[in-house]
């Protein structure tokens, strides 16, 4: 038990970028793979921000990304480049 609360108090003092990558690394080796990219609002669509922020919990959209990334990865695999 004191094993883990002296790992448990030196995680406290680690910056919290530090923190972030063992907490990334953790959840990689723990469950599935996963990845986190940051996607601008596109040009001309700036009065659309409040739209644009709820997309990130939108489930419709969530389910076309992971549609999108599974068409891409058959792609990859087959050696085919898709069209953009």
């Amino acid at each position: 038990m004191a094993k883990v609360k002296k790992w448990l108090e030196s995680r406290i003092k680690k910056p919290e970028a530090e923190y972030d990558k063992v907490k990334r690394e953790f959840e990689m080796a723990m469950g599935k793979p996963f990845i986190t990219i940051k996607v601008e609002i596109p040009k001309g669509f700036e009065d659309n921000h409040a739209q644009f922020l709820r997309l990130e919990k939108d489930e419709d959209f969530l389910r076309e990304v992971k549609d999108l990334i599974k068409k891409r990865l058959v792609y990859e695999e087959r050696g085919v480049k898709p069209s953009s």
